[in-house]
């Protein structure tokens, strides 16, 4: 081999040195990539378990703590919006006060219970404990005042009809032939041939749902009492008393809220056992419907529904003709005659899973996503200043106050979607602002408009709270009522009425009302019918003191 070729061999095994070298480069290259890909990833999934971690065993309040590195509310809104070139008005609000706690309150509660008073006498005889002499009676002292607790107690109720004979019908030339039987008027019961009261199956569904009581333990608690109850005795009775008797006034809260011009709407998750083409373990949803703090009406709806297709919206809201506050769940866009308007508490809490935590759960200073969320919370700030006005004047402090915090707030939305970053939740947080700014901004158009879902999530609460106890309704009618009793007994708490004697009444009243034939004597089972008794009203049992 000639000296020219052992060089040009040498110069193509140079290069294919380098060729394998820069492979090697690029394998290591993308091998850092992925790991720096795997290293994101793993921080987002550690942010995530604290996140999960915060919002189990932290406190369930979204009410933000000013700390270092977080924008201060008023006074960072404006330098924001005048560095935005935004005109911010200045505006003069009221400062809160909290309502001191009306005196009397635990003298009025008591005056509504029953009196049992315990006298302690001293022995006839007895003397002096310090020289012995004769004791002469002064007088006596209230030393304290304790309530009792009595337990329930059962008893059993013979209902007896008289039977009385006409002395006249089948005598000789008497105008009826025959003899006749006339009988007392007796109640007619909601179960026929049962052993159940309007007392007991109003306690039963009290106590499952308001209470949050599942049948289990009712069973076991009136065994206790000295009554065999088994819980599928109790199912039964709720679901045939739901069918029969409480629907009706069901359907009648539901047409009454279609007259509405503001409603909250939600759903949430229940788990249906034995429905036809559905595994066990798959899920159905609870449809709710609630009326706005403006409305006159105040009211909750519950629906039971297979699936969360937006058909279901739809058919629900066939004739409601206003505003409805959601989430941005996209079913609700095939509801007709609408305007929407977009809760902010859930724009809020997607910038707060957005903020980095620290292995003890507090939150790092500094993160784009405590900015969001402090833009949010003036939003807040303002609907508590002035929450107190008339709903023209919202709609006008509302284009003073929370315009220009809204424009700032885009403004910052576009410029920091414009950075590189690898927090997952963050670009989601913007992504959702953004998508949704239409619907967000509407509650600017209408002072009566809320800026929150929460009212329509309070009632969806006590739902949520007692599925964790009784986990699943076994079959669909018994999801049914279910939706049925829930209706009824949030309706009723929002109208501050005893929801035990409000269910009694109905289960009393309506099997004996002829319905049927007179559809409207059921406004008058209504929850804020004024032709309730004075049971049904919490204020009559003096109980003002009690949040409900």
């Amino acid at each position: 081999m000639t000296q020219q070729e052992e060089l040009f061999a040498l110069k193509q095994l140079i290069k294919k040195q380098q060729e394998q070298l820069a492979e090697k480069d690029e394998i290591i290259e993308k091998q850092n990539r992925q790991i720096e890909k795997q290293q994101i990833q793993i921080e987002n999934m550690v942010q995530a378990l604290l996140h999960a971690r915060k919002k189990l065993f932290g406190p369930s309040t979204e009410a933000t703590k000013q700390i270092e590195g977080q924008l201060f509310l008023f006074e960072e809104a404006q330098r924001l919006a005048e560095e935005l070139g935004v005109e911010q008005k200045k505006i003069t609000v009221s400062p809160y006060t909290r309502t001191p706690r009306k005196p009397g309150v635990r003298a009025e509660m008591l005056a509504g219970l029953p009196k049992d008073i315990e006298e302690y006498t001293i022995p006839e005889g007895e003397t002096c404990s310090k020289c012995g002499g004769e004791l002469k009676v002064v007088g006596q002292r209230i030393v304290r005042t304790e309530v009792e607790f009595e337990p329930a107690k059962l008893k059993v109720k013979q209902i007896i009809q008289q039977v009385a004979k006409c002395t006249v019908c089948g005598t000789e030339g008497a105008e009826n032939p025959n003899c006749h039987f006339q009988k007392a008027a007796v109640p007619t019961p909601p179960l026929p041939h049962s052993l159940s009261t309007p007392s007991l199956i109003a306690q039963v569904m009290y106590q499952k749902f308001m209470m949050g009581l599942p049948f289990a333990r009712q069973e076991r608690d009136w065994y206790r009492m000295g009554l065999i109850l088994p819980r599928n005795d109790m199912a039964n009775w709720v679901i045939r008393c739901s069918q029969e008797w409480l629907e009706p006034v069901y359907w009648r809260i539901h047409k009454c809220l279609m007259g509405c011009g503001v409603l909250h709407m939600d759903e949430t998750r229940i788990q249906c056992n034995k429905e036809a083409g559905k595994k066990a373990s798959s899920e159905s949803f609870i449809w709710v419907i609630r009326s706005a703090a403006c409305e006159e009406l105040q009211a909750a709806f519950f629906y039971y529904s297979r699936t969360r297709n937006g058909d279901t919206a739809k058919e629900l809201l066939e004739k409601f003709y206003g505003y409805l506050v959601t989430d941005a769940y996209s079913g609700y866009e095939k509801a007709e005659h609408i305007i929407r308007s977009l809760c902010w508490a859930h724009v809020r809490r997607y910038y707060i899973d957005s903020i980095p935590l620290d292995n003890n759960g507090k939150e790092l200073s500094g993160s784009k996503g405590a900015e969001g969320r402090e833009f949010i919370n003036l939003l807040f700030k303002v609907e508590e200043e002035i929450k107190d006005l008339s709903y023209e004047e919202k709609k006008q402090k509302r284009q003073e106050a929370s315009r220009p915090i809204l424009d700032a707030f885009w403004a910052w939305v576009e410029k920091t979607s414009a950075l590189d970053t690898t927090n997952e939740k963050l670009t989601q947080a913007l992504g959702y602002s953004k998508n949704q700014k239409e619907y967000l901004e509407t509650f600017l158009e209408d002072g009566r408009l809320p800026i929150s879902n929460n009212l329509c999530e309070a009632n969806i609460k006590p739902f949520a709270t007692a599925r964790r106890a009784w986990l699943f309704a076994d079959t669909p009618k018994g999801a049914k009522a279910n939706a049925i009793l829930y209706t009824l007994v949030e309706s009723a708490r929002a109208n501050k009425l005893d929801v035990y004697e409000y269910l009694k009444h109905l289960l009393t009243e309506i099997p004996g009302s002829h319905y049927l034939e007179h559809p409207e004597v059921l406004d008058q089972y209504l929850p804020w019918s004024v032709s309730l008794p004075e049971e049904c009203l919490l204020e009559h049992k003096h109980k003002k003191c009690l949040n409900q």
